[in-house]
């Protein structure tokens, strides 16, 4: 049947990428090479950190203490004043802040930004600590150095380029991982055509040399779709053969039964085997026409232009020597309707089996099933056969276009024939490039096949 467009998901971005994630290889392997990344850059940095804290305080602070004592020197010019000329000479030439506190100075270099560097913070809590940046000047006053906080915002830009580089990796690893994981894409197309019977294409294998593990699988399973062609070809050509060889019996079986005396005695055992033979080669010419359906490209097909309409009534006629309810089946077909271009002994066969199917099903107090010839956008068919009688299950329409599937285990021709009229309609109606679709009408089963148009 024809797939209903998908409407737009409704869903948060968030579940759709949990749900994009969870089904897709390629997004989980990226994620996996972030996260890996990001655990391994936190390790180093923690690492890092740890090493330096256990002893760069230590060993850094003497020079530290040392390189204070210079600077207050340097701002005191060698006296017991800290000038301020000075400071702002120090804090021109390095990126230093300078907060002077005292009797007869008070300066501050950089008034607009935080308060002085917290060395209580940085190098501990004891007196040291305390003081390490702190120096007090023989008259009074306190000189508190600390790091310009603005020269590092305007010259440090590491955390955008660490993050515009985790977005490089990030995009090169997908298209990395999205080229590696490339032949999955090939492999499950190629087991879609397998899987509809068509083993004529295999599936690319890359480096046909020296193939990787995923080469090999394309490899295995071009292997597999070649031993699963051959086997469907042994058993179609052994089905065939089999079929054939028991024409012949079954001709010269019918002959003799035509043969017998029409006795009263005899009469009723020569209809009843007259009858069997009939069903045996029905049976014979439904396998063989289904395995000729079934082959490839549908070589049996023959095309012409035909009035389904008149094919359709032609049908109708045939079957009432069978169904003499066949008479009150209505057919429905616009009367401006085009001939079509179709084989037509086998759409014959199919709306045959169609109402056939139909007229078995239907109760002798329901409605007369109905058949219905409808054009379509793509130039082609629709023919639509429904009954009235009790439906099927839900949960087996899906295996009712199976081969020999019948809803009940007996095996008498009222009850359903053999399973093989459904199937020959799928195959007729996928040869002529158009599906089958069943379901339940309520009350009844609706029976709709497309044809495409050549």
């Amino acid at each position: 049947m024809i797939a209903a467009p998908m409407p737009a998901s409704k869903d948060p971005w968030a579940k759709r990428f949990v749900h994009a994630v969870a089904h897709s290889i390629k997004l989980r392997l990226v994620l996996v090479f972030l996260l890996l990344a990001v655990a391994m850059t936190g390790v180093f940095i923690l690492g890092a950190q740890r090493a330096f804290t256990l002893g760069w305080k230590e060993t850094a602070r003497p020079v530290v203490m040392d390189y204070v004592d210079r600077l207050a020197k340097e701002v005191t010019g060698g006296g017991p004043t800290p000038q301020v000329a000075l400071a702002k000479a120090l804090t021109n030439r390095l990126p230093l802040k300078v907060h002077i506190q005292g009797p007869s100075v008070q300066w501050e270099s950089h008034p607009g930004q935080s308060a002085i560097y917290r060395q209580r913070d940085y190098w501990g809590g004891d007196q040291n600590g305390q003081t390490i940046l702190r120096r007090t000047t023989a008259d009074g006053h306190t000189i508190v150095f600390g790091i310009d906080e603005a020269s590092f915002q305007r010259k440090s830009n590491n955390f955008g380029m660490a993050i515009g580089a985790l977005l490089l990796v990030t995009l090169l690893a997908w298209l990395y991982v999205r080229r590696l994981l490339r032949p999955l894409d090939a492999i499950g197309a190629g087991a879609k055509r397998f899987g509809a019977g068509n083993f004529s294409e295999p599936i690319d294998v890359n480096q046909k040399r020296r193939p990787d593990e995923l080469g090999q699988l394309a490899v295995v399973m071009n292997t597999m779709s070649q031993d699963i062609a051959q086997m469907l070809d042994a058993k179609r050509a052994l089905l065939l053969a089999i079929s054939h060889e028991l024409r012949s019996p079954l001709t010269r079986a019918r002959l003799n039964t035509e043969l017998l005396p029409e006795t009263p005695e005899v009469a009723p055992q020569r209809d009843a085997l007259t009858r069997d033979l009939q069903e045996m080669a029905s049976l014979i010419s439904d396998l063989l026409e289904s395995e000729r359906l079934a082959g490839k490209q549908h070589a049996a097909l023959h095309r012409e232009p035909t009035d389904l309409s008149a094919l359709a009534q032609d049908v109708i006629a045939e079957l009432q020597s069978r169904h003499p309810a066949a008479v009150h089946v209505q057919l429905t077909a616009k009367a401006e309707m085009a001939p079509i271009s179709v084989d037509a002994t086998r759409v014959r066969l199919l709306i045959r089996n169609l109402l056939d199917n139909a007229l078995r099903h239907s109760p002798e107090a329901a409605q007369a099933p109905t058949l219905q010839l409808r054009p379509i956008e793509n130039g082609g068919v629709e023919i639509e056969v429904r009954d009235f009688g009790a439906g099927v299950p839900e949960d087996q329409l899906l295996r009712m276009a199976e081969p020999f599937f019948r809803l009940d285990t007996a095996r008498t021709r009222s009850a359903g024939g053999v399973g093989l009229g459904l199937y020959l309609c799928k195959l007729v109606a996928q040869a002529h490039g158009g599906d089958c679709s069943i379901c339940n009408a309520h009350p009844g089963l609706s029976v709709v096949v497309k044809l495409a148009r050549a």
